[in-house]
């Protein structure tokens, strides 16, 4: 090779070496420009719930911090399974996300799904970050003459007795027939296609218990259409400290509390969900957002992913039991 040709050749690798260079900033600019474009937040039920009021509320602030549109996409059907397994098979971008309470881990247990319509419970998502708690309450009508646990109980055993839910193998069903082991009840469910109809039910006396959170029957505790009897945790609920616990009036065992998670699809970059997941920690945390959460009787959480990915697998694991030991099956 003659002196020319080497000084060519060296030129030219040196010209590519410096184009490498140059290129390598601006790579590392469009991986971390998210977003830059509008992100949706699916909820996998219909608006108007406590799931799609807490997602147009986080919609809101995070399009604020994030300057780009955060848009709310409701996709219902097959308690949640529709729209979850939706965001299951979206693009792992960090612009397709799901807002879903802890019916997410179960849903599949009791509608038996499988093929195109499921979703991998433990591995199919993303965690972000657990949003909330929310206490389960239950909960009988001013016409009722129920102002206990042990009220129900021995009404049980003398004649015919129910309890509204807002669908076979939601937890507060569960909680129910839970509650019907732990004190030897035999109050009968009757399952409602949501929370709504429930309540409208146990207000117009049809039926003079319910289980439930707390944010669907806090409008009608003041004038006293409705009456809390007990809260389904370890300790009483901040948000009804009157209320004793299940544990209080003798019956052990029943803690159940629900949740929120915000999840992403499988694979999203990690970058993506670190920044999700702080401006979601400060969000909860807000001065106007505390009141409103609790308004749904939402107790905000926060937290880790990995937080969220292990609260994700206990209820999996400890509801899937549960609904196999009481044979609980889609209506």
């Amino acid at each position: 090779m003659n002196a020319s040709r080497r000084r060519t050749l060296a030129l030219g690798l040196s010209l590519a070496v410096a184009g490498v260079g140059s290129l390598a900033p601006s790579v590392g600019v469009a991986q971390g420009a998210y977003p830059s474009k509008p992100i949706t937040i699916v909820v996998a039920y219909p608006a108007g719930g406590d799931t799609d009021a807490l997602a147009r509320m986080f919609a809101e602030k995070l399009q604020e911090r994030l300057k780009q549109p955060v848009l709310v996409d409701n996709k219902p059907g097959a308690s949640g399974v529709i729209g979850s397994a939706y965001v299951s098979k979206a693009p792992a971008d960090g612009y397709t996300l799901l807002l879903a309470p802890n019916t997410f881990a179960i849903a599949q247990y009791v509608l038996k799904t499988a093929g195109s319509s499921s979703y991998d419970v433990l591995g199919g998502f993303t965690p972000i970050i657990e949003a909330d708690t929310l206490p389960m309450f239950l909960v009988a009508s001013a016409a009722s003459p129920y102002k206990s646990v042990k009220d129900v109980v021995e009404a049980s055993k003398k004649g015919d007795l129910s309890y509204a839910s807002p669908g076979s193998g939601s937890p507060m069903h569960v909680l129910g027939e839970m509650t019907n082991k732990a004190t030897g009840a035999k109050v009968v469910h009757v399952p409602y296609r949501g929370v709504a109809p429930a309540i409208n039910d146990v207000l117009g006396g049809q039926v003079p218990l319910t289980y439930i959170t707390l944010g669907p029957v806090a409008p009608h505790l003041p004038g006293g259409k409705l009456r809390l009897l007990a809260v389904a945790s370890d300790q009483r609920s901040p948000l009804a400290p009157d209320v004793p616990t299940f544990a209080e009036q003798g019956y052990k065992g029943l803690d159940v509390e629900g949740w929120h998670g915000l999840f992403a699809p499988k694979g999203t970059p990690a970058e993506v969900v670190a920044l999700l997941n702080r401006h979601m920690n400060e969000i909860i945390k807000l001065p106007d957002v505390q009141p409103r959460m609790n308004t749904w009787g939402a107790i905000p959480t926060g937290g880790t992913p990995e937080a969220l990915q292990k609260n994700v697998a206990q209820t999996y694991q400890r509801f899937g039991s549960l609904i196999k030991e009481f044979a609980i099956t889609a209506d």
